[in-house]
């Protein structure tokens, strides 16, 4: 009766009921409590080759969860070692539309060629070529029609090397645009994880139903340009191998955002006056030396 309760708990619960006594922490580390945890939370860990990942040890399903449950702690310093870069990734990737699963995917990536660490860090899980996901059971075919504002995200970063994980967005949308052009809504998720980077996924749902037609992972920087590769990983490996904290609001979450994008904003304000101060100053020698030479002719 004690474990059927205990399978009722949430991860942070769960693991809240392992401190209070010696007894519940025996039954409360049962490794199939927590992979019966991880599988419910994240359903696109039933790919196979996740299931031989996280079999591959008996706590590993415990492991997982105390890295890709809680957010990454704001980074500090990035790594210059490129052999500590990881050389693959998985992504799980698992979408909800007020609650419902939307799309499960998981996404294997080589992150060792030069052509990835070379080029814009972008990570496709749906692209407009791919077949569109079946509907979820638990949405009404009657009602086919999904808010963008109702969606939710889970997106786990793997290094199945290394055996760790990140949890790589907010799990809640920070900004829904509307596509001034096609009128597709562009829902952002977004982790800043400090001053000058942030990681973030781009959802794009169509103009009619809603429905999901793209979603990638990319790293910006404050400049708003896209990070390479390179940087990229520097920027998921100092996040995995940093701390954790507990999940924020979705209205802190939206806030560190807003922050994020003021403070890129300024910078490009700040930049354009400089560039408009250079102008204005080769204006003036160049107007400067104009009028002497035009001086130097009339004397003569």
């Amino acid at each position: 009766m004690l474990i059927r309760a205990l399978r009722r708990l949430d991860g942070p619960a769960l693991a809240a009921a392992s401190c209070a006594t010696t007894h519940l922490r025996a039954i409360a580390s049962q490794p199939d409590l927590w992979r019966d945890l991880c599988v419910t939370t994240w359903p696109s860990l039933r790919h196979p080759r996740l299931l031989r990942l996280l079999s591959s040890s008996p706590n590993a399903h415990r492991s997982f969860f105390s890295d890709a449950f809680p957010s990454p702690s704001p980074l500090t310093v990035l790594t210059d070692d490129d052999a500590s870069l990881p050389s693959e990734l998985i992504s799980a990737v698992d979408l909800y539309h007020q609650g419902a699963p939307v799309l499960s995917r998981v996404v294997e990536t080589d992150t060792s060629t030069l052509w990835f660490r070379g080029a814009p860090f972008r990570i496709d899980a749906l692209d407009r070529k791919d077949p569109p996901p079946p509907p979820s059971p638990t949405v009404p075919a009657a009602e086919p029609v999904i808010s963008p504002e109702d969606l939710t995200l889970s997106w786990v970063v793997i290094d199945p090397h290394r055996r760790r994980a990140m949890i790589a967005t907010s799990r809640h949308p920070v900004a829904v645009d509307r596509h001034w052009i096609t009128g597709e809504t562009v829902v952002r998720f977004a982790s800043v994880l400090g001053e000058e980077c942030a990681l973030g996924v781009v959802v794009t749902c169509g103009e009619a139903t809603g429905h999901v037609l793209e979603m990638s992972l990319m790293a910006e920087g404050i400049d708003g340009v896209c990070l390479n590769g390179r940087d990229g990983l520097a920027v998921i490996h100092a996040a995995m191998e940093g701390d954790r904290k507990r999940e924020e609001a979705k209205e802190v979450e939206r806030r560190k955002w807003e922050e994020f994008v003021g403070r890129r904003q300024r910078r490009k304000e700040a930049a354009a006056l400089r560039e408009r101060a250079v102008d204005l100053a080769c204006l003036a020698v160049g107007g400067a030396a104009f009028l002497a030479l035009f001086a130097i002719a009339v004397s003569r």
